[in-house]
């Protein structure tokens, strides 16, 4: 249960997008519009964003909340960027892992962050677990649900996948695993975007000459916000948006 959003676009500070607008992810972090399960994301939260010329993104994580973090406004007021992806939790579990559990997880180019819960955590998903190679389990930055279904997209994408399918095929794995999970997704590598809309809500903006935002929720009331379809993967670049139906796995 969190709220997330990643924007590929034109440079702009990262306070344009996470702080100034009037449902920005800094209010949805205590005043979400549409987040069904929960209404308070005050369990860590961060922000990722790629410099030009380095294609390696920086972060800034906190464990608490963040409006209770000054630093945070001031940040976001004078960086920018034109690619970023941020994220305010909402713990499935409390557990003692701080800002190591807080999205966005990242490796190499990549920047990841898990809306939603695994039902039946962790032994529902303990079989998954076990399939990845030794040293991926044991580098997992957290013990929660969040960063193990981060480890297995980050596997099908240093195995080769594309990065709607490595989203697209753990949605599917884990959800037949634990059944009634909620799996909104999201991954970026500063160039293109790929989500999951998977029980909980997900939209997109794309604006010509102004690029592409996939949020959880609106951040305004602009009405060329576009709701995703549930049971559906986004992929997306800074022009063009493509949504496919996920199937459900069989029973």
């Amino acid at each position: 249960m969190c709220r997330h959003i990643a924007c590929l676009g034109r440079p702009r500070a990262l306070g344009d997008l996470l702080v100034r607008p009037p449902h920005a992810l800094l209010r949805q972090s205590w005043a979400p519009r549409r987040q069904r399960h929960g209404t308070v994301n005050a369990d860590g939260f961060g922000v990722g964003w790629y410099a030009e010329g380095d294609p390696v993104p920086a972060r800034y994580r906190r464990a608490g909340p963040v409006w209770a973090d000054p630093s945070f406004a001031d940040l976001a007021r004078v960086v920018r960027s034109e690619a970023l992806l941020a994220a305010v939790r909402d713990a499935t579990e409390a557990g003692a892992d701080g800002e190591a559990a807080a999205a966005p997880f990242a490796a190499g180019p990549w920047l990841f962050s898990h809306n939603g819960a695994v039902r039946g955590w962790p032994g529902s998903v303990a079989p998954l677990a076990a399939a990845l190679p030794a040293a991926e389990l044991l580098s997992l930055e957290a013990r929660c649900d969040s960063a193990l279904v981060w480890a297995l997209v980050l596997h099908r994408l240093r195995e080769g996948d594309e990065p709607g399918q490595a989203v697209a095929d753990t949605v599917l794995d884990v959800a037949r695993a634990a059944p009634g999970s909620r799996l909104n997704l999201l991954l970026t590598d500063g160039v293109t975007i790929a989500a999951t809309a998977w029980g909980d809500t997900l939209w997109y903006l794309a604006v010509p000459g102004r690029g592409t935002v996939v949020a959880s929720e609106p951040y305004d009331d602009d009405p060329r916000w576009c709701e995703v379809p549930d049971r559906a993967l986004l992929t997306a670049t800074r022009t063009d948006v493509l949504l496919t139906p996920l199937k459900e796995p069989p029973a």
